[in-house]
This record gives structure tokens, sequence and C-alpha cells, in this order.
């Protein structure tokens, strides 16, 4: 007999709206869920479903002709040959940096974790650096898949649903950068891991959380603000209590303190390096600053002038990035108008998508902040992420209702036809990628 489950976080705190016409306790009768007998064999089966056929689609269709060595070796572009030669010869550099980007000279403008993986697997089976660099990152993005509909299987979210929000992510146009020779794929992987494992509660999961948290933050900077995330999720689920008697709530919750600040390490001993061996710990700043001419501007998102409201040219990036940033911001202040409605009514938790949230608007924030002085190019990488993590938000919020509200249902619509719109545009993209014109 199947045992009957109910979501106790639905629950908690919602008997005086358990009548609202919407409102639905999760039980494995009422609606099973869709992976039965072995929730992580289906979710890795189908994460390496989708990351075979985005790698088809790109290297037998969209690459340029040539032997499929060749098409393959084709997405190994820009950014890919920094961590290449990370890979060959070290992390090198004069100080102060080089005042313009000369890889031969100072490559410090990468955080570690991807080329560090990367060269284990290099020198480990003696591949090739570029192979490395794609075996890697396609790892990765079949790491970030199982991830994703595992939190989906966590959350009982409808199959249904769960492939639109699959489509939705992989749709954008930069969600290629997923199979190609680029960090985004690491990072993505680690953080949805970090989600994963740290909603657990057992030492184990907290073990495994601090393992994905570090590689997180190892990967990108803004890792380390998002090890944050189980103190926001524990701090929005205590509510007032944890405000008002801090001692007392550190003293309940050490253990998701010590999960978050362990899983800075992972950038915190790529800065003890730096300072080791240049006596400047943030050596990957200032060859970002003298390189990349990245001037961080925090007030940038709060400006006007930084958006950007016009249709993107397919051969201008830059623009493309612009209206990434745009379309990010618009992006979320449409979500949070879904979740503010019927959370006013008490319909739904929204505390257990804070952090979510949370990590979604510090990426943005710190991506657009690092861009705004290049004219926001690379944001539309940048936002690919931000895009990911909303997508798992409105996946967990859909999965209140029997009938998602209207305005969901009309973002479900508009979703349904960007899809198209972005697969399309996608395709444009692979195709320039591969051939090296820049992208983003």
């Amino acid at each position: 007999m199947k045992a009957i489950r109910i979501d106790s976080a639905l629950v908690e705190n919602r008997t005086s709206s358990c009548n609202g016409p919407r409102f639905r306790i999760s039980s494995a009768v009422s609606r099973p869920t869709i992976m039965t007998s072995h929730p992580a064999l289906r979710a890795v089966a189908i994460g390496f479903l989708i990351t075979v056929a985005q790698l088809a689609l790109a290297v037998g269709l969209l690459a340029p002709e040539g032997p499929l060595s060749y098409r393959y070796a084709s997405l190994v572009q820009h950014d890919s040959y920094w961590f290449a030669n990370i890979i060959d010869h070290g992390y090198r550099t004069i100080v102060p940096p080089i005042s313009h980007k000369v890889m031969e000279v100072s490559n410090v403008a990468f955080f570690p974790a991807y080329p560090v993986l990367a060269a284990a697997l290099r020198y480990g089976l003696g591949i090739q650096t570029d192979t490395a660099l794609l075996v890697t990152a396609q790892a990765a993005a079949w790491g970030f898949w199982s991830y994703f509909f595992l939190l989906c299987d966590r959350w009982s979210v409808s199959a249904g649903v769960q492939a639109l929000g699959a489509l939705s992510v992989a749709a954008h146009p930069a969600s290629f950068f997923l199979i190609a020779a680029y960090s985004e794929s690491l990072f993505l992987m680690a953080l949805l891991g970090f989600l994963y494992w740290s909603s657990a509660e057992s030492r184990t999961a907290r073990v495994w959380a601090t393992i994905h948290g570090a590689l997180m933050s190892a990967t990108r900077i803004v890792g380390i603000p998002c090890a944050g995330y189980p103190i926001i999720q524990s701090i929005f689920r205590e509510g007032r209590a944890a405000l008002w008697h801090p001692v007392i709530w550190l003293k309940a919750h050490w253990r998701i303190v010590t999960v978050t600040v362990v899983s800075t390490f992972g950038a915190g001993l790529f800065f003890l390096f730096c300072q080791l061996r240049w006596g400047h710990w943030d050596m990957y700043m200032l060859t970002q600053t003298a390189g990349w001419g990245i001037v961080p501007d925090y007030l940038a998102i709060f400006r006007p002038s930084s958006y950007r409201w016009m249709m993107p040219a397919l051969n201008n990036p830059t623009q493309a990035s612009q209206m990434a940033m745009t379309l990010g911001a618009v992006l979320l202040l449409m979500v949070g108008v879904v979740e503010l409605v019927p959370a006013f009514r008490r319909r739904t938790d929204w505390r257990q998508r804070i952090g979510l949230y949370f990590c979604a608007i510090v990426i943005y924030f710190v991506s657009v902040s690092g861009v705004a002085c290049v004219e926001m190019e690379s944001m539309l990488r940048y936002q690919f992420c931000v895009h990911a993590l909303i997508v798992l938000a409105l996946l967990h919020f859909l999965r209140e209702f029997r009938l998602p509200p209207v305005p969901v249902r009309a973002l479900g619509v508009a979703v349904a036809l960007a899809c198209a719109a972005g697969l399309s545009v996608q395709g444009w993209y692979v195709w320039n990628f591969t051939r090296g014109n820049w992208v983003a």
C-alpha cells in the first residue's frame, strides 16, 4: 500500500485557508509523485538525455562542416582558451596585472574550480586540454539537469509542469553554454546541488551540501553570497523569533551556519593562494579591473539609464546582453507580483521559496554591478543562471495549486511563445559561437 505523505510546509499555520478553492494539500494519494520507484535514477537518466540532446543539436546540426571531432571541438571558444591556458601553464601574472588582455602575462581573471577539475581529467586520463574542458562542462551539465529534476521530485511537481520548466530553461538563448567549455554548467550544478542537500536534515546531507557549496564558491565569485541560502531559509522559516533572539537562534542553528561558512572556503582558498603567491588576496579583482576594465557599479540596477528597451539585432551581442539585463529585471518583478497576490491571501507558503529568490537576486545584482561599466557585456550568460532559479521557484509555486492563478496562466502562455523564439535565437547563437564569433 502506498503511504500517504502530507507536506507539512503547506499544512503548518494554514488551517484558516485550507478551504480556499485553489489550495491543495500535497499527498502521494491525491497526486502520485512521477518518480515512483527510483527517483534518483530517473532524474539522472533524464538529465543525461537532455545533455545528449543539447550536444546532438549543437554538434550535429549547427557546428561548422568537418569531421565529428572538429565539430565537437568548435564548442571551445573565447573564454575557453583562458581556461586552457590556466590548465597548461597554471596561474601567472605580473604585479600589478597587465592593463590589457594577454593570457600569457596575466590570467588570474577566472576562478579555479573549472580549470582545476578539467586539469585533473586532462592529466589523469592523458587526454587533450580542450577535450578535458568539454567533458568537464558537459558532465556538470548532466549534474545540473539531474539536480533540476531531483528538486522537482522532492516538491512533487507534476510531469507536465516539469517538462514545461525544463523546456523554458533549455530554450533560453544562452543555455548552450551548459555544453560549451565555459563554467556556467559547473556553477549551476554546484548551486542546485547545494540547494538540494542543504535543504535536508541528515549529517550526510550537510557534508554533501558543504562539498557542493565549496565547489560553487570556487567556480564563481557570486557563489560566496549564494552560500547564505540555508541561513536565509531558516530566518524566514523561523519568522520574528530569529530576529528578536539572534543568540538563541544561532545556538539552535549552528549547523546551517557552519554549512554556509565552510561553503565559502572554495573562494577563500583561492584568495589565500593569491595572497601567498603574489601578496594580494584580491589579485582576481585587480586583474579584472586592469585587463577587462571591470569597475563594479553597485547602483547600476537603480539607474533607469541601465535598462535598454529595444529589439536587439541578432548580430549585435552587446544589445542582446543589454536586453537580457532588462528582461531579467522585468521577470523578477513579474514573479514578485505573482507571489505577492496569493501570499496576501495566505494561499501559498512563499517562505519555502525565499532562498531561491535570494540567490537569483544576488546573482542578478552582482552580475549587473560588474558588467555595467562595459555596456552589460556577457549579461546574456549571467542572466541565464538567474533564469534557471526563477523557473525552479515557479515550479515550486505551481505545485501548491490545483489550478494556477490567472496571472500565472497568462505567464505560462507567454513562456510557451518565448520558448519557441528562444530556441530559434539560440540556434543562431550556436551557429555563430561555433564559428568563433562572440556571443556573450
